[in-house]
């Protein structure tokens, strides 16, 4: 009887050791989209910014995901191409997105350089320096959602059949780390000698080396695929056909996972943008104190996701931990717009919602969906997924200048914790439509990662 050639991925420190690598990128995607957040203020001092300019800025990011679905067709170029060609590209523009937004912000670019005659030109509402910054925030996005959806495929190819829920869990904790550092690096790096756009800089800076690591992770993957065409056990790519994003649609199960993405990451991550300018005017805080409250979440989600996902590989429940996240995140909304409570205490709490919904969702997908098509299905879900990115910025920062009086010293954010915690509703009723589900199409939702 012959012995089957181990591969790379049989190996648990080598494949332990890659996901710490498209971590690393992950973690600079996050960083860079968190770390504007503690400069709201000084954004509005220096180039005029009101909360809807702010709100724009944060949702440009999804417009490419939005109007051009570059998720789905990043998605269905991943599955056509493969991970290392479209990683590259895809980790590219998010580089290269990052470094103009920094750019745009420079005192190099505002005392005349390099294309400010030209965004000085129209839209005289608009700041240079904000158009500036809204092309380099768009051509991130372009990149960065997209990225996203090579990393999973890459945890799935890595470790399905193995530890594939803890593997998300820890991928989405070393996500949370970027945004960590982000709101803790950005408020010092304000104060540095050489001015506050450090700040913005060293993140554009972290995303450039990024690429440069996952072009180390690309002779690794190409080893591996190497390894599995001589074992005969590479997957071959089939040719994409609409008809498989027309099985996805009509999958009932795979839709309300999509839903939840939607409803839960927008009641998340625009608040998240926000968080540090909510907690400045609510409490009273400074910018520093604001920052390390709205920190708080990503280290809620750094040490509970991971765990998380070790209980959905052992013991199951993913359908019903998704249940009882979405209503943790109902609950502290409706604290944040009602209660003085600690807010402290609620960013953890919050930060437990954010760990037990993605640690049980994600891996869900593998399930739901043929592998060959994850690609597809991920870059799908990302799609929809930035609509509510890009609306409800826009719509936040709406709320907030038209419920509050012009040039107020104190904003009132009731309202928009309002949205926020509705949006959550609409995410619980999604999850317990998915929980339901599961019990007619029998995708074993609730069943541990490695049960048949």
């Amino acid at each position: 009887m012959k012995n089957l050639k181990r591969t790379l991925r049989d190996n648990v420190w080598m494949r332990w050791v890659m996901l710490l690598m498209v971590g690393f990128v992950l973690a600079a995607n996050y960083y860079f989209y968190d770390a504007l957040s503690p400069l709201k203020t000084i954004f509005e001092k220096e180039f005029g910014f009101t909360s809807t300019h702010y709100g724009l800025f944060v949702s440009v990011y999804s417009l490419s995901n939005v109007f051009l679905c570059m998720a789905v067709v990043g998605g269905i170029v991943l599955d056509k191409l493969g991970i290392r060609r479209t990683g590259f590209m895809f980790v590219s523009f998010m580089a290269f997105g990052a470094l103009v937004t920094a750019y745009g912000a420079s005192d190099i670019y505002s005392n005349g350089g390099w294309g400010y005659g030209f965004m000085s030109s129209f839209l005289p509402n608009y700041s240079p320096q904000l158009k500036m910054m809204l092309l380099g925030r768009f051509l991130f996005g372009l990149g960065a959602e997209t990225s996203i959806v090579v990393i999973s495929k890459i945890i799935v190819k890595w470790f399905k059949g193995k530890e594939l829920a803890l593997a998300f869990g820890v991928k989405l904790g070393l996500a949370r780390t970027g945004s960590f550092l982000a709101f803790q690096l950005s408020p010092y790096l304000i104060k540095s000698p050489s001015g506050w756009t450090t700040a913005i800089w060293f993140a554009a800076l972290f995303v450039t080396i990024s690429l440069l690591v996952f072009m180390i992770y690309m002779m690794f993957d190409l080893k591996l695929d190497r390894q599995s065409q001589q074992d005969g056990i590479a997957e071959k790519s089939d040719p994409f056909k609409f008809s498989d994003l027309k099985e996805l649609i009509f999958n009932r199960s795979f839709m309300y996972v999509t839903l939840l993405c939607l409803t839960f990451y927008s009641a998340v991550f625009p608040f998240f943008s926000f968080s540090a300018d909510f907690f400045l005017n609510k409490f009273n805080l400074s910018i520093s104190d604001s920052s390390d409250i709205s920190s708080m979440l990503p280290v809620g989600t750094m040490i509970f996701t991971p765990l998380f996902g070790f209980i959905v590989d052992k013991y199951g429940r993913a359908a019903t931990l998704m249940i009882y996240g979405s209503l943790i995140l109902v609950f502290v909304h409706t604290c944040f717009a009602f209660t003085t409570i600690n807010p402290y205490v609620l960013m953890v709490v919050l930060g437990i919602a954010f760990s037990l919904v993605p640690a049980s969702m994600w891996p869900s997908v593998a399930k739901i969906v043929d592998e060959k098509r994850i690609g597809t299905a991920y870059g799908f879900m990302f799609s929809v997924q930035n609509i509510g990115l890009w609306i409800f910025p826009i719509l936040a920062g709406l709320v907030l200048d038209k419920t509050n009086a012009p040039g107020a010293e104190s904003l009132n954010y009731t309202y928009t914790m309002i949205m926020f915690a509705s949006l959550g509703i609409l995410g619980l009723i999604f999850a317990i439509l998915l929980k339901r589900e599961d019990k007619v199409s029998g995708y074993g939702l609730d069943l541990p990662s490695n049960a048949k």
